[in-house]
């Protein structure tokens, strides 16, 4: 049995892990591949917390006084700048001089957005569910992902069910652009899903 707080945590992991493999890379084609595994993680996380995270923290933790407090500060989501940077990082070419700049900026907002999701609100949401429930929404979440964008599109709806139709109809276009695409591992991007 798995719970949400592990498979977010762990993409969490992930996306710094490409992060560091992008700042780190020596020449440009690792670069360029990095890039686009960044890309393709982030925006599907992004979207699967929108259709499956935020609607099961609203349901379960919005009575919650000072979820109320905190989400007001972040609402409608800390995402719409996330996925407004993103969408600037993916198309840049690494020979940019903002490629750099741009990645930094971006970790630095998700790192903020990691911080209080993990120490704040997957906790008090922990707290409310079962762990069956945890383990349901972990798998939706999976399974969100896997028919998700896989580059950002900040004018798209982020509230179900506008997102999830939104989704599947924009995948496919993306999946499209991730044919031509350079990969790390081409098998993990356009192969089946490697995380249910």
């Amino acid at each position: 049995m798995n719970r949400i707080t592990h498979t977010i945590s762990a993409d969490h992991r992930d996306l710094a892990q490409c992060y560091h493999r992008i700042i780190d890379a020596t020449d440009e084609n690792g670069q360029t591949c990095h890039q686009n595994q960044f890309t393709w993680q982030l925006a599907r996380h992004l979207v699967g917390e929108e259709v499956v995270l935020f609607p099961a923290m609203e349901k379960y933790i919005r009575d919650d006084p000072v979820i109320d407090e905190e989400q007001q500060d972040f609402h409608p989501h800390p995402h719409q700048q996330i996925k407004e940077k993103l969408e600037i990082f993916q198309d840049l070419h690494c020979s940019d001089p903002r490629f750099v700049p741009t990645i930094t900026d971006l970790m630095d907002d998700l790192a903020v957005h990691i911080h209080t999701e993990e120490t704040l609100d997957l906790v008090k949401l922990e707290s409310a569910i079962t762990a069956e429930e945890s383990d349901r929404l972990a798998r939706s979440f999976c399974r969100t992902k896997w028919f998700a964008p896989t580059r950002a599109h900040p004018s798209m709806p982020d509230r179900p069910p506008y997102a999830t139709a939104a989704a599947l109809i924009t995948a496919p276009l993306d999946r499209l652009k991730d044919l031509f695409c350079w990969w790390p591992d081409p098998d993990l991007y356009l192969g089946p899903e490697q995380e249910e």
